[in-house]
């Protein structure tokens, strides 16, 4: 009997119904080659929804997410919306109330033509960033003091748990030894940050127990330094909430920009999200321009979390082989349609 998984889809704002729409097209294709089914069922949350109904993400809705096998999300944010609530009301709900404490960002460079930097090409950039996705200033609470006046103080805790912490470092050390260099870098800023000494602590405690994985260490400002002028010196990253959503950003440009950028939001054993890492791009919802490619990468991570190793792998085929090809004149939005780049990664296929 062939195994069946239940999916979450949240299309979501702007662009993002019509790169899922992609990736949806992608993910049917290869269940019905792999032989697995699918129970897709769409969840409407999105700033029109909220809008419409005033509803950001109920209860009843978040509860049958719980029950599901994993979520593919499209993208949030509008500016029809208060700054920061739809993020926070469906990403950030999805994160924290699921407790998916990795955020994994593969940084693969497939095609030299598509890096900014002079000299580098695939050999040179290949990381997976390991990113804490639960914690630190993100979740907690701002603090305005006299908001307004002229001796306001606005403060936000960057707090970190030693569960927090200590669980994102194994699952990197677990990472890195699974990948052929078993080599671990510590991105923090403890100098000056000394809260992120538990980071230092931990990793260095951890350490002891994978002998086989070499590890280094850099402070935040170092790492972005050294993404630039020798990303090839850093292979798995293990690092802060806050620090791992800006380097990753610079990693996304690195192999192509946001528009194959994809993430995984885990919580190993449990329901997960899989998204692109680009925002909405409201200017170009509804014109088939938006870069689908995140998306479907995205479906990659998720079939590979699945356990369908030879689906994910026949899509991230696709993908390259698309990306390697002269059939793709540029990664700019407009140069191809959102509705062609779907059908060029199922010709891959």
């Amino acid at each position: 009997m062939k195994q069946t998984y239940r999916i979450a889809v949240i299309p979501g704002d702007g662009i993002g119904p019509e790169v899922v729409d992609q990736g949806l097209r992608v993910l049917e294709r290869v269940a019905e080659r792999f032989e697995f089914g699918l129970d897709l069922e769409r969840f409407p949350f999105s700033t029109e929804h909220w809008l419409a109904s005033g509803e950001i993400f109920p209860d009843p809705a978040f509860q049958q997410v719980q029950q599901m096998d994993a979520v593919l999300l499209g993208a949030i944010g509008d500016p029809r919306a208060p700054v920061g609530q739809m993020e926070r009301g469906i990403i950030g709900r999805l994160r924290w109330d699921l407790d998916l404490f990795v955020n994994l960002r593969p940084i693969k460079l497939l095609d030299e033509r598509f890096c900014p930097l002079k000299g580098k090409g695939p050999a040179q950039i290949d990381m997976m960033v390991v990113r804490e996705n639960t914690e630190d200033a993100y979740v907690q609470k701002p603090v305005f003091e006299d908001q307004g006046g002229p001796e306001e103080v606005a403060s936000q805790a960057m707090l970190y748990t030693r569960k927090g912490t200590e669980r994102v470092i194994r699952y990197a050390f677990e990472m890195a030894k699974s990948r052929p260099r078993r080599h671990l870098t510590l991105i923090d800023k403890a100098n000056a940050v000394r809260a992120q000494d538990l980071y230092t602590r931990v990793f260095a405690m951890v350490a002891k127990e994978y002998p086989e994985v070499e590890t280094a260490h850099l402070y935040v400002d170092a790492a972005c330094m050294r993404m630039i002028e020798s990303p090839e010196s850093i292979d798995t990253a293990v690092t802060t909430n806050l620090f791992g959503d800006i380097i990753t950003d610079l990693g996304a440009m690195l192999q192509g920009g946001m528009g194959i950028a994809a993430s995984a939001n885990l919580h190993p054993g449990k329901v997960s999200l899989f998204e692109s890492v680009h925002g909405s791009f409201p200017q170009a919802a509804g014109k088939n321009i938006a870069n689908p490619l995140a998306t479907i990468n995205a479906v990659a991570l998720m079939l590979d979390y699945l356990g369908e190793k030879q689906a994910s792998v026949a899509v991230e085929g696709a993908v390259t082989q698309l990306l390697q090809s002269p059939q793709l004149k540029s990664l700019e939005v407009g140069v191809h349609k959102t509705d062609e780049l779907g059908d060029l990664v199922l010709a891959g296929l």
